[in-house]
């Protein structure tokens, strides 16, 4: 019993040497707890929809009334008025818009005849809540048309054609884009920084002091090994999870390609992120303790198993600069969607900007000393 009793006061003498560990440890059941809890379950809000009035007459301009009146009261969505139809199911496909509420030229004529007066709900089916969530709110809207009104001789029953641009989209599906992240996103926490941490706990980081390598050159080097591993990973990852979430034409070049340039982009924004949480730490502990807190952070703000729309507003905030959200953004474009790169530009442009960004922070924080 001495001889145990003496490596438990060793090692409880070891962790309280480490306050960080010690702190991380508490806080992060804490941080779990919260973003957890409303990460699941939130009340879908601010979804942007496209209205485009093709009639124009008294009952149309009560349907966009009605419109207004869920966007100011319950606010489940935002209107955009659009002239131009196409404009808007062009924006509905680059993930501009959540759905197009389409009043067509017909509508006011079949309203005040009594004649099956239809509108128009052309949504995006690629997310199951959100696509719920316009449907209810639209067809509620639609019921309160047909109360009485003060029009008094008109009584129209109109009736909501929902249309869905996209194949049903299961779950499965909906889920892989935030896999393909978090694959990379593993891969990234075993390179880079955490490799050198490692050197420097078994003493072998002196060899690279000692040559005439610079401080630019060896954090390239370590993000870029990080970059291939966390590729590699990514690149598997979606092959199988494409063919087993059932993704159609999961082989098609064009879309592997631009799934190519996305997983790239992904993990060097997300090891220059993770070198530039390490390059100052030591402790080889601290990683270990760190992990969990960035996977709760990270990957359920970023809306990859929740839409963000259903978060509170300081998780929104922390999803807007979260870089997961804009990778599980151009995952759910490109493998749901199968849309271009242009409907993913914002979403390169933001991970090389936050490339940029944590690498230059990292050389000037990075010690080439003991």
């Amino acid at each position: 019993m001495h001889r145990i009793w003496a490596i438990v006061e060793r090692e409880l003498r070891r962790f309280r040497r480490s306050p960080t560990l010690i702190v991380i440890s508490m806080v992060f059941p804490l941080v779990q707890l919260v973003v957890l809890g409303y990460a699941f379950g939130g009340n879908v809000k601010h979804l942007k929809v496209a209205v485009v009035d093709q009639d124009g007459g008294v009952p149309a301009v009560r349907v966009r009334e009605l419109a207004m009146a869920v966007a100011g009261g319950a606010r489940t969505f935002d209107t955009i008025p659009y002239t131009d139809q196409g404009t808007a199911l062009q924006d509905l496909r680059d993930g501009k818009v959540n759905g197009v509420l389409t009043i067509p030229p017909d509508f006011s004529r079949r309203v005040l005849s009594k004649n099956e007066p239809h509108v128009a709900l052309i949504e995006d089916n690629t997310d199951n809540f959100v696509s719920a969530t316009l449907v209810g709110a639209t067809s509620s809207l639609m019921s309160s048309f047909t109360q009485p009104t003060s029009l008094g001789r008109i009584s129209p029953i109109p009736q909501l054609d929902v249309v869905e641009v996209y194949p049903y989209v299961p779950y499965v599906q909906y889920l892989l884009p935030g896999s393909i992240t978090m694959s990379i996103f593993m891969m990234v926490m075993i390179g880079g920084g955490i490799i050198f941490i490692d050197d420097k706990a078994r003493g072998l980081h002196e060899g690279y002091l000692v040559t005439p390598i610079s401080k630019l050159e060896l954090v390239a080097g370590f993000n870029l090994s990080g970059t291939i591993k966390a590729v590699l990973a990514g690149v598997s990852i979606m092959v199988v999870g494409s063919l087993v979430a059932g993704i159609p034409m999961p082989f098609d070049p064009m879309r592997l390609m631009r799934l190519f340039i996305v997983i790239c982009v992904s993990a060097f924004a997300l090891i220059s992120m993770m070198f530039l949480i390490m390059v100052r730490v030591t402790d080889p502990l601290t990683p270990r303790a760190i992990f969990g807190v960035l996977n709760t952070l990270l990957y359920f703000p970023s809306g990859a198993v929740y839409p963000q729309q259903g978060f509170p507003t300081w998780m929104q905030w922390i999803g807007a600069i979260d870089p997961f959200t804009y990778a599980v953004h151009a995952f759910k474009n490109l493998l749901l969607k199968n849309t271009g790169l242009g409907a993913v530009g914002f979403d390169l442009f933001y991970l090389t900007a936050f490339s940029v960004v944590c690498m230059t922070a990292a050389t000037l924080l990075f010690k080439r000393t003991l």
